[in-house]
Parts: structure tokens; sequence; C-alpha cells
């Protein structure tokens, strides 16, 4: 399976708690953290400027959307992945196959999870 080995992770996530599990996932995983953003202007800053690999995203950044950066990230190429505690339907229809990971989740299901949009994403890249 596929982790976060060497790849440079953006993570928006205005919980304090909550990135700071994340950050330490990904740095398990030993993936290299961009950010994090805690604000939607960072989020949106380092999505246009960074050299990233992979996102993770959540959904509501002190209650603004994070779409536009997805919008961003999709025009740039690079995958990214939704965390939410809301039900996967405020997705966008735009956004339906995108992955979503639910809060709360284990390390396990945030290694999978991570694992299969890396696989899909150099699946992608193979065609």
């Amino acid at each position: 399976m596929q982790t976060v080995r060497g790849h440079r992770v953006l993570i928006v996530e205005d919980e304090t708690l909550v990135s700071m599990l994340i950050e330490d996932m990904v740095g398990d995983c030993g993936g290299y953290v961009v950010g994090p953003a805690a604000t939607f202007e960072q989020a949106i800053a380092i999505a246009l400027d960074e050299d990233l690999d992979l996102a993770i995203l959540d959904v509501n950044v002190a209650g603004l959307v994070v779409y536009p950066v997805a919008d961003i990230l999709r025009h740039r190429g690079i995958p990214f992945m939704f965390v939410t505690g809301y039900d996967s339907s405020v997705i966008p229809e735009r956004y339906r196959h995108t992955c979503v990971l639910s809060k709360p989740f284990s390390h396990q299901t945030f290694s999978d999870t991570v694992g299969n949009v890396l696989a899909s994403m150099i699946a992608e890249r193979a065609i």
C-alpha cells in the first residue's frame, strides 16, 4: 500500500488538536507537513504557491467552506481528500468522487484512506 513517505502534504484544519493529530499521522507515515493552514486565507495562499503532493482539507474552516481551495488544487493537478464531522452529503456534486474521511477517525483508517488517494493518483498519472 502507498503511504505518504516522502510526500509534501498540505493540512487545512482550523481545530488545533485535530490539526496536531493529523500532522502526527502524516509524520508517522513518513510525510512532510506543509502548513498547516488554520485559516481560509492561509489555505488559499499555500494552495496557490507551494509544491504539494497531497492535501487534506477540513470542509469547514472557521465557518468558511474549503471548496475554493479544492478548486485550486484540482486545477493544479494536486490530489486531495476531505475530512469532515458533517455527513458526506454536504460535499458538492463536483466533488462526489473525492475521498471523504469522517471525523473522528483512527490512525489505521487515516493511513488506509491516504494510501488509497495516493494509489489513485499514481494510477491516473500512469494512464
